[in-house]
């Protein structure tokens, strides 16, 4: 059901990663590398719910991360395949508030 979830709706722009000052540009490029590679990776079947959960996770946890520009695609993507292979969505239930606000 990922095919309900518009990606483009979460992806970075420059403005969200103020905090990157002068590398606000190449920031919200590698955090749009790793919210696709979480929608492509994700299972087709995935509800909704969960695989929104998830983008929001990324986004609150990457999006300040010190190692975000650092970080190789290959890593993340182990990174990424771990995360949808243990996600519950139990554990994190406080961020769907945090996504609403982030895509309406």
């Amino acid at each position: 059901m990922k095919h309900l979830i518009d990606i483009h709706v979460v992806l970075a722009t420059p403005q969200d990663m103020e905090f990157w000052e002068d590398q606000a540009d190449e920031a919200a490029d590698k955090l749009n590398i790793i919210l696709h590679m979480v929608y492509d990776l994700a299972d087709e079947e995935i509800d909704t719910a969960c695989l929104e959960n998830i983008l929001q996770h990324v986004w609150e946890n990457w999006r300040e991360d010190n190692y975000l520009m650092e970080i190789d695609e290959v890593d993340l993507h182990d990174w990424v395949d771990h995360l949808l292979a243990t996600w519950d969505d139990a554990e994190h239930d406080d961020g769907q508030d945090q996504y609403n606000e982030l895509v309406d």
